[in-house]
C-alpha cells in the first residue's frame, strides 16, 4: 500500500476509536460544527471554489454553502446514531446502530465545499471517520476547509484526524484510498463512481444528471418558466439537478417559449444554427469542457452567436429527441433544449427516451397541478425523484420546503449502477445489530391460513 494512503488510513483509524467513546451530545456538536463552519465561511469558500474549479457562480456558491449547512444539520439535529435508536415493544425487536469505520470520499470539482461537509457531517453523525480524496482542481478548497475544521477541532478537544485530506490526490491514490478504507462515498464522474464499485467495499455512488422537465397544460406558464429558468441557470448549471429540457404541450407551446424569452432566454430553432451549436458544445459528441460551468455569454461567444445583453439562458430546440441525438443528453452549461408534445403521455415518452440516452435513475421536473399526469409520469419514468413545480436543482437535493433527504449525493438506484435510488443520508453509513425477543403472545398461522 501506498505510504500516504497507509499513513492516512492508520491515523483515520486511531481517531475513529477515540470518536466511537463519544456520547450523542457530543458527536453532534461536532456535527453541527461541520456545518456552522461553512455558514460562517460562506463567502470566502464560495470565492476560493469559482477560482480553484473555474467553474460556477460566485453568489450561488454562497447561497449553496449557507443553504446546504442550514438543511443538513436541521435534518440531522436531534436524530440519535448511536446506541440503542429504536425499541418495537410488539415485535420484541430492538436496534444498535453502530459504526462503519473509516469512510473514503471521493469529492467532484463541482461542489469541492458542500460534498465535504455534507458526506463528514453523515459520517461523524455515525462516529465514521472520513478521508476526503478531492477533485485535483477542488484540493485547496478541500485543505482550507480542514484547517477550519481543525482550528474548531483543537478548541473542543477532539482529534484532528476525525477529517482528513489526500493533499496531492490522483487517480491511483483515490484508487487505493478507496479500497483501504471499511466503505466508499464516490460523488463525481462515472470513472470514480466505477472504481468505487470495484474497491470490493460497500460503496454509495451517483449516476450522471439529465433531469427531463415537463410542462403539464394549463399549469401557470409564466412561473413554470421562472421556477425552470432558476434551475438552469443555477451556479450556471453544473449541478446534475438542473432542469435540461422543456417539453411543453403542442398547442400553448408559442405561449410557452414567449414566457420563456419573456424572462430571459434566447431562444433557436434554425437547424443550421443548432448544428454549428452542437459542434461547439458537444464535440465529437462529447461534452466540451470549455462550457462545463461557463456562463451563457462565453458558450455564445465561443460558437460565435450574438445574444442581446442579459440572456439567462439558450434554448435550442432539436429536431429530433432521444438516442443518436447530442442534445438529448445532458448539458452542464445555461443551456436547454425545447420539445412539444400532443398527449401528456407523449411527453413522458420524449422524456423516457432521453433519460435512456443519459441520466437514467436521476430525476424528473414536472411543473403541473393534475395529479393524474404527475403520477403517471412518476409511474412510468426510470427516475428516483419526481420533483413538482419547485425549481429542481436547488430542491431535489432536499429542501426546506419537500421532504427528500438534504444531501450533496443523491443515488440513483440500479438505472445509474448505483446502490441506493434515493439521497444520501447518515442512516446509510451505520452498521445496526438487531436483538430479537420470541414475540409475546405469538402463534403460528396453519397452513390453511397462510396459503388461504
Amino acid at each position: 500500500m501506498n505510504q500516504i494512503i497507509q499513513s492516512l488510513v492508520e491515523r483515520s483509524r486511531k481517531a475513529q476509536q477515540i470518536l466511537y467513546t463519544y456520547n450523542q451530545e457530543k458527536t453532534d456538536e461536532i456535527v453541527e460544527m461541520f456545518a456552522s463552519v461553512v455558514f460562517n465561511h460562506a463567502e470566502p469558500l464560495a470565492r476560493m471554489a469559482v477560482e480553484e474549479s473555474r467553474m460556477g457562480v460566485y453568489e450561488d456558491k454562497i447561497t449553496k454553502n449557507k443553504e446546504k449547512a442550514k438543511t443538513i444539520w436541521n435534518s440531522l439535529k436531534g436524530k440519535k446514531s448511536i446506541g440503542i435508536i429504536g425499541r418495537e415493544e410488539e415485535a420484541g425487536l430492538i436496534e444498535i446502530a453502530k459504526p462503519m469505520g473509516v469512510i473514503a470520499a471521493a469529492m467532484p470539482c463541482t461542489n469541492p465545499i458542500i460534498t465535504p461537509m455534507c458526506n463528514a457531517m453523515f459520517a461523524v453523525k455515525c462516529q465514521n471517520t472520513i478521508i476526503v480524496a478531492p477533485h485535483p482542481r477542488g484540493k485547496k478548497c478541500a485543505m482550507a476547509l480542514a484547517e477550519l475544521y481543525y482550528k474548531e477541532l483543537d478548541g473542543m478537544g477532539v482529534p484532528r484526524d476525525i477529517f482528513l485530506v489526500v493533499e496531492e490526490p490522483t487517480i491511483d491514490l483515490t484508487t487505493e484510498l478507496m479500497s483501504a478504507c471499511d466503505t466508499v462515498i464516490a460523488t463525481g464522474g462515472m470513472g470514480v463512481v466505477k472504481s468505487a464499485y470495484s474497491s470490493g467495499k460497500p460503496s454509495y455512488g451517483v449516476g450522471p444528471g439529465n433531469v427531463q422537465g415537463l410542462i403539464d397544460e394549463g399549469i401557470d406558464y409564466r412561473a413554470a418558466a421562472g421556477r425552470m429558468i432558476a434551475s438552469r441557470i443555477f451556479d450556471n448549471g453544473i449541478l446534475c439537478t438542473s432542469t435540461q429540457s422543456i417539453i411543453a404541450p403542442e398547442k400553448d407551446y408559442e405561449s410557452v417559449i414567449k414566457e420563456f424569452v419573456a424572462q430571459g432566454a434566447y431562444y433557436i430553432d434554425d437547424p443550421a444554427v443548432i448544428a454549428s451549436l452542437s459542434e461547439v458544445v458537444f464535440p465529437g459528441g462529447v461534452i466540451n469542457k470549455n462550457v462545463v460551468g461557463q456562463s451563457v455569454k462565453t458558450i455564445a461567444g465561443l460558437a460565435g452567436i450574438s445574444i442581446p445583453e442579459g440572456t439567462k439562458v439558450i434554448i435550442v430546440k432539436p429536431e429530433r429527441h432521444g438516442a443518436g441525438v447530442v442534445w438529448s443528453r445532458e448539458k452542464m452549461c445555461p443551456m436547454m433544449t425545447a420539445y412539444s408534445y400532443k398527449t401528456w403521455e407523449e411527453a413522458v415518452q420524449i422524456a423516457y427516451d432521453n433519460l435512456l440516452v443519459e441520466g437514467e435513475g436521476h430525476t424528473a421536473d414536472i411543473q403541473s397541478d393534475n395529479q393524474a399526469h404527475i403520477e403517471y409520469a412518476g409511474v412510468k419514468l426510470p427516475v428516483s425523484r419526481v420533483v413538482v413545480n419547485q425549481s429542481c436543482s436547488v430542491m431535489a437535493g432536499g429542501a426546506f420546503g419537500n421532504a427528500l433527504n438534504p444531501s450533496a449525493t443523491l443515488g440513483c438506484g440500479s438505472w445509474g449502477n448505483n446502490a441506493i435510488s434515493e439521497n444520501l443520508f447518515y442512516t446509510h453509513l451505520m452498521n445496526k445489530s438487531r436483538i430479537a425477543f420470541v414475540r409475546k403472545n405469538w402463534k403460528q398461522p396453519s397452513d390453511e391460513e397462510i396459503f388461504a
